[in-house]
Order: structure tokens, then C-alpha cells, then sequence
């Protein structure tokens, strides 16, 4: 129980951020592009409340995880509303706010991973708060990936449809309505790890790049 609430305790605010974060690049780059829908909903906030689905957020993640003794957790925020006909340039401006979300999260894993390089160069002994970066930039890096999966709904099928020609575009379209059951199926199968891992490697490398002159220069 003591590890439960100290994984917990580690990963809670870092998961908070990423989520919140997420969806509320989504709600801007749609404001930005023409359609404000997510705005007037007071989408485009940074109060997590606004963003967690009670279900999806909190009760499927916490039973999945007593029910699988962490092996199988999955769980999802509340979609961030667009009216894609309201865009400037429906088909094109739609990757764009998919992009914003897994855009967004790269931005935190990028300032968690900063935020542990000072706390080592900084000779900071708390575990806790290196634990935490540490939770923050895998937490983050994960989010990304997963959403990143070309199936609709999520924000990979999103930018599929947008990039694909309009007849087949639309027929990809189609697969949303079971997109909900395709993601669990191949989270469950193991089949989107192959995915998932190959992403969070790159965007992992990509962000060593970014930080190792900060890292230098702290040596």
C-alpha cells in the first residue's frame, strides 16, 4: 500500500499538468485557427478541473490498475470540442490542433527533464522531486506517443485524415466510431507498443539534443 500512494504522490502532479496542458493546447490552436467553440466552453484553461472526464480520467484508471495489479492501465480526457467546419481550412487546419496537444507535452517532458538536470547539477539529495522529473518526462513522452497512434479519434488519426486525399480521407474517417475499441485491443495485445516505444525513443533523443548544452555548461 505504501509503494501504491508513494507512486501516487510521484506521479499525480506531473500527470495533472500533462493532461491539463494537453488538452488546452488543443482548445488555443482551434481558437487560433477560427473555430473559439472550446473557448466559450472555458476549454482554453489551465484549471485541471475543466479537462478531467470523472470516468475516464479517474474511476477506469484506478480500477484497471487494482483489477491488473498495474499491469493494464488506460484511461482519457475530456475531448476538447471542435467544430472542425469553423476552421479557416477545415482539412489542413485540423492537423494542426491534433499536432497542438503531443506539441504541448513535448514542451513539459522538455522542462521536466531541465527541471532534473539543475536539481543533480544543484546536488539536491530529495529523491522525491527527482523521481518526479523523472515522472514527468516519461509521463509526458508516453501521453505523446499513445496519442500520436494514426487512429482516430486520437490526435495521430486526426492528422492521418487531414494528410490523406479527400475519398480516402473520409473513408479513414469512418474508423472513429470504433477507434475507442481498436486502442484498447491493441493496448491490451501489446500490438501499440511497438509504436509507442519507437516515439518516446525519438522524441527521448530529440530532447537530449535540446538540453545538452544546458548540460554542458553545468559540468
Amino acid at each position: 500500500m505504501n509503494d501504491i500512494i508513494q507512486k501516487i504522490a510521484v506521479n499525480a502532479l506531473p500527470l495533472i499538468f500533462a493532461i491539463t496542458l494537453h488538452e488546452a493546447a488543443h482548445a488555443y490552436a482551434a481558437k487560433y485557427f477560427g473555430d473559439a467553440t472550446a473557448y466559450w466552453q472555458g476549454r482554453m484553461s489551465m484549471n485541471p478541473v475543466k479537462h478531467i472526464d470523472p470516468i475516464g480520467t479517474i474511476v477506469l484508471p484506478l480500477v484497471l490498475y487494482f483489477a491488473t495489479s498495474g499491469a493494464f492501465v488506460f484511461g482519457y480526457a475530456k475531448p476538447v470540442p471542435v467544430e472542425w467546419g469553423n476552421l479557416r481550412k477545415p482539412k489542413r487546419d485540423m492537423a494542426w490542433v491534433a499536432l497542438a496537444g503531443p506539441a504541448a507535452n513535448f514542451v513539459m517532458a522538455f522542462m521536466w527533464m531541465v527541471f532534473a538536470i539543475l536539481l543533480i547539477a544543484t546536488h539536491v539529495t530529495e529523491p522525491f522531486f527527482l523521481k518526479m522529473a523523472q515522472a514527468g518526462v516519461w509521463l509526458n513522452l508516453l501521453i505523446l506517443a499513445f496519442n500520436l497512434l494514426p487512429i482516430p479519434p486520437l490526435d495521430g488519426g486526426r492528422v492521418m485524415t487531414s494528410i490523406l486525399p479527400h475519398k480516402y480521407a473520409y473513408k479513414y474517417a469512418q474508423l472513429e466510431r470504433y477507434g475507442f475499441f481498436i486502442v484498447v485491443a491493441l493496448i491490451f495485445l501489446h500490438l501499440s507498443d511497438y509504436w509507442i516505444i519507437s516515439v518516446m525513443n525519438i522524441a527521448e533523443e530529440f530532447l537530449g539534443l535540446l538540453v545538452s548544452p544546458l548540460t554542458f555548461l553545468l559540468k
